[in-house]
């Protein structure tokens, strides 16, 4: 049995891993946007990979950072590219946690006329370019966490993503009975 001194490390020890793990996910929308490969050389683990889907993807943290510096994707930056992420739900167990969220890219609508909202003027608007849902499987290192595997799956009614999302939930005492 634990002292209450213990129960409540334990129980900070939570809320700093999960503060971690929302700042790591937190921040990979605005590298995305300004293609920083640091961020993906330091946020993911050596080995880890990213899994976009469609045979997309990459492995080592080397090989998904260079992915923000081709020449594609600068123009896509240039072009106004945005993603726009939803906070994660985070389920840590240990030395290992798994965050679900969804991500939607988001870019001008250039072929649009303008519009004026009041008291924001005239614009374009946006679009959702696309829209998905992003698993999460991370490990603690002697460096922070680090993201093991990314996996995005886009929310086109395509069962992966629902797969996804419903294991999310369904490992959660708060959707059990």
């Amino acid at each position: 049995m634990s002292t209450p001194q213990q129960a409540l490390e334990q129980r900070l020890r939570l809320v700093e891993d999960k503060l971690a793990i929302y700042h790591l996910i937190a921040s990979h929308p605005p590298a995305a946007d300004t293609g920083n490969e640091n961020y993906y050389r330091n946020a993911f683990a050596a080995d880890g990979t990213v899994d976009l889907g469609g045979g997309k993807g990459a492995s080592g943290n080397q090989a998904i950072g260079a992915v923000v510096a081709r020449p594609e994707h600068r123009e896509a930056i240039a072009g106004g590219l945005c993603h726009f992420a939803g906070l994660p739900r985070v389920e840590v167990d240990g030395d290992t946690a798994v965050a679900v969220s969804y991500l939607q890219v988001i870019t001008p609508h250039h072929g649009a006329a303008p519009m004026d909202v009041p008291g924001h003027g005239a614009s374009i608007g946006f679009r959702i370019h696309r829209a998905g849902a992003n698993r999460w499987d991370l490990v603690r290192t002697g460096e922070g966490w680090k993201v093991k595997r990314r996996m995005l799956r886009p929310l086109d009614g395509s069962q992966d993503a629902r797969e996804l999302l419903t294991d999310a939930v369904a490992e959660s005492s708060l959707f059990t009975s």
